[in-house]
């Protein structure tokens, strides 16, 4: 452990490698809604949620493994157990099912929020004191996203919008979570952790809820289904925490707001779905909220 620890604090010292990571991480991050959306036309939401933490747990167990990682202390299991229900079920779980009310680009436009859900956890947890006028920005943000909602009408659905602010907020405390423990246990290995102590729950399920035929099941669920597995699940982690540990987690966590954007042109190029002028509106929007609550949060 103590190589691991010394070698977090290397890349400390590389500030631009940090923002390489965090963007690929960012970037990975921003294409599991679109293939969730994918995985979701096919499979169960409640089986893809579980089946991507068993894929994902079995591949963190095999590194964990082979870097001879030493059990985590008996004060960090509550952390891990938090982070575990905030980004290896709660978020995974929610957005599956907000996915069969809402599409991929409605549901990005909440995910404009996720920075500051993650900073306001991080002030419950972590015992900061931001300025007045981060919680202004943080009001106004979260008053343009219920707007946006309300203002879809009869063409959105309240329980996808719910549903989706329920994971987010869920995500911003796995978040919260993650980023505090892995000052002292390492950023990969708080997912890896998180994942491997889901697996006696989620391995069960899984098998329980296997679907009684494939034959139905086409290829783009398929690569939603392995795409939120290993890349969101874990690989994304692996990047996003690396780029923390090197560029520091309040300069380089400001990459999450690039999500909503990359999510958006991702949703139009793949799933060919129809992004309106006031989707980005509202978007970028919720972003320069996001962006001066971030500013005021020190």
């Amino acid at each position: 452990m103590s190589n691991h620890k010394s070698y977090h604090n290397n890349l400390t010292e590389s500030g631009s490698g940090g923002w390489i990571n965090g963007f690929i991480g960012v970037l990975i991050f921003s294409a599991s809604l679109p293939a969730t959306r994918a995985a979701v036309q096919d499979f169960d939401p409640v089986f893809l949620t579980v089946a991507r933490a068993t894929i994902a747990s079995l591949f963190a167990l095999c590194l964990l493994s082979i870097f001879k990682e030493k059990l985590p202390a008996k004060g960090q299991i509550f952390s891990i157990v938090i982070v575990a229900i905030g980004v290896v079920v709660g978020f995974p779980l929610l957005t599956a099912l907000a996915l069969q009310h809402v599409t991929s680009a409605h549901s990005i436009v909440f995910i404009g929020i996720l920075p500051l859900t993650t900073a306001i956890f991080g002030v419950m947890r972590g015992g900061e004191s931001p300025r007045p006028a981060f919680w202004l920005f943080s009001i106004a943000g979260s008053l343009l996203v219920i707007g946006f909602a309300i203002a879809q009408g009869v063409s959105a659905s309240p329980i996808g919008d719910i549903l989706m602010l329920l994971a987010v907020i869920l995500c911003g405390l796995g978040y919260a979570e993650g980023a505090k423990l892995s000052k002292t246990l390492g950023g990969w290995q708080v997912i890896s952790w998180a994942l491997v102590l889901s697996l006696p729950f989620m391995a069960p399920i899984t098998f329980f809820l296997l679907p009684l035929s494939i034959t139905g099941i086409g290829t783009p669920a398929w690569i939603g289904l392995a795409y939120v597995s290993l890349f969101s699940m874990l690989i994304g982690f692996i990047f996003w925490y690396r780029g923390l540990a090197q560029g520091g987690i309040a300069a380089v966590g400001q990459l999450q707001l690039l999500q909503p954007f990359l999510g958006l042109a991702l949703a139009a190029t793949l799933l060919h779905e129809k992004v309106s002028i006031g989707m980005l509106s509202i978007t970028v929007g919720v972003i320069l909220c996001v962006a001066g609550s971030k500013k005021f949060a020190k």
